[in-house]
């Protein structure tokens, strides 16, 4: 079921699949929390996949995401998604923190929050139960036209993640406070593929080159120039393994219109160039030989 919104109010999705369809790309210009119901749900970032488990919350913030759902055998892939705008946020958190005294503040930080544009977080029985309530509220057809409901159940859900002692779940959505972090970052992931300078995205930003620079490094935790590369070679690489496009298609699509820099920089990076890559990956379903990270959020 999907229920599609206007992006100033929030969106609560209950996604089922029943059968495996690989590796997507996801581009989020909303925040979003989930849960996942049933199966098993993959996040990738090159070579490694950080797993989200049954019963587990996960944030995904701004951005492209490359993702993987594996139904379980016989009973598909569920989840329920939860998106929103940093003004939706700000408008909970101040209501929270006028009526309630409820503390908005996040001290925790580790080399995950800074690394990572996704948590994930094991749901204690109080979020399962608001996660299975929604899900029946869905079932019922509850939220459709119903934006009070909708808003109800995402404070709800704030509360929640704000009430948790200090995480990396916690930090990341209180993170989202800032209309202007938002807006900076909407700027850069709108501009991944396109031909575009550094000078001109501190323009769009509004900021001086140096500004930008410093911000920009701030929040992606390396420089502008290395960042694209990186978010670039990211989607060669799903193109690569998931489609018959060939290696001078994929550099174009991927702002690499000259095929030899495109086969330097993505052997650097893989330490493979991107044929022998594509026949080593592209028979594989779960790719058994990948690194794997299962992540737990800690404080």
């Amino acid at each position: 079921m999907n229920y599609v919104k206007n992006d100033d109010q929030a969106t609560i999705v209950k996604y089922v699949e029943t059968n495996y369809v690989g590796i997507q790309l996801v581009n989020l210009s909303r925040c979003a929390i989930g849960y996942v119901v049933r199966g098993t749900k993959y996040i990738h970032y090159g070579d490694t996949r950080h797993t989200i488990s049954c019963g587990e919350l996960f944030y995904m913030g701004l951005g492209n995401h490359y993702v993987e759902d594996v139904p379980d055998d016989g009973r598909g892939f569920e989840q329920i998604v939860i998106y929103y705008t940093q003004q939706q946020l700000q408008s909970i958190l101040l209501n929270l923190n006028m009526n309630y005294s409820i503390n908005i503040s996040a001290s925790h930080q580790c080399d995950r929050c800074r690394r990572y544009n996704h948590i994930t977080v094991e749901a204690n029985s109080t979020m399962r139960h608001l996660f299975t309530h929604i899900s029946s509220s869905l079932h019922d057809d509850y939220f459709v036209h119903n934006a009070a409901a909708e808003s109800l159940k995402m404070t709800e859900l704030i509360y929640l993640v704000v009430a948790m002692d200090e995480c990396c779940l916690r930090t990341k959505v209180l993170g989202n406070m800032d209309a202007a972090h938002g807006n900076f970052e909407q700027v850069i992931y709108r501009h991944i593929f396109n031909d575009i300078s550094i000078e001109e995205l501190a323009s769009l930003s509004h900021r001086s080159l140096t500004s930008f620079k410093k911000e920009f490094k701030r929040h992606f935790a390396m420089p502008p120039h290395r960042w694209f590369i990186h978010q670039r070679l990211m989607r060669s690489r799903l193109l690569l393994i998931s489609t018959s496009k060939s290696i001078s298609e994929i550099g174009v699509e991927c702002a690499f219109p000259n095929t030899s820099h495109f086969i330097k920089l993505f052997k650097k990076e893989y330490g493979l160039t991107p044929a022998i890559y594509r026949h080593k990956h592209s028979n594989l379903v779960a790719a058994p030989e990948q690194k794997e990270v299962v992540e737990a959020c800690g404080a």
